[in-house]
């Protein structure tokens, strides 16, 4: 049971949930980077290459795998059947465009974090050097203000 309260304490603090709401908006602001990078700013970027798809870039490494595999005999005949022929006949790509891409979404999400952690910390140091409103005065204090401005009334009277 202590551990339940515990988790319960845990769960229902600030700090997490404040932690969920981020998550939550980093996941869509996410979305929205990636179709920044992939919709806005692949295109041009791809046109200039010259491939209308940034993504599609890519280096066929079947020729790879068959060189080697007539180096080693045949991949079909060692498996000993068409299933892995068929297998074997598949082209095989090493997909570098889809990495590039994605490393300039990462680029553009990391930096527009940046920009929102300078611009939090900017604030943060407004509102620090204003200095804190001083506190109300208590009901003593009140209360013993009150009383000093009666004595003084009697004596300017008592003159």
């Amino acid at each position: 049971m202590a551990f339940f309260k515990e988790f319960k304490e845990f769960a229902l603090k600030g700090n997490v949930m404040d932690m969920a709401v981020g998550v939550i908006i980093g996941g869509a602001f996410g979305k929205i980077v990636s179709s920044l990078v992939n919709d806005i700013l692949m295109p041009p970027i791809g046109a200039l290459i010259g491939n209308a798809d940034f993504s599609n870039l890519r280096i066929d490494l079947s020729r790879v795998r068959d060189v080697t595999s007539e180096a080693l005999g045949s991949v079909a005949e060692l498996a000993g059947g068409g299933e892995a022929a068929a297998k074997a006949a598949e082209p095989i790509y090493w997909n570098y465009g889809a990495f590039i891409q994605q490393c300039v979404d990462f680029a553009i999400l990391a930096f527009c974090v940046f920009l929102m952690v300078k611009l939090m910390n900017r604030l943060m140091k407004k509102r620090a050097a204003t200095p804190p409103a001083p506190p109300a005065p208590s009901k003593e204090e009140l209360l013993l203000t009150e009383i000093r401005d009666l004595l003084r009334s009697r004596q300017a009277e008592g003159r």
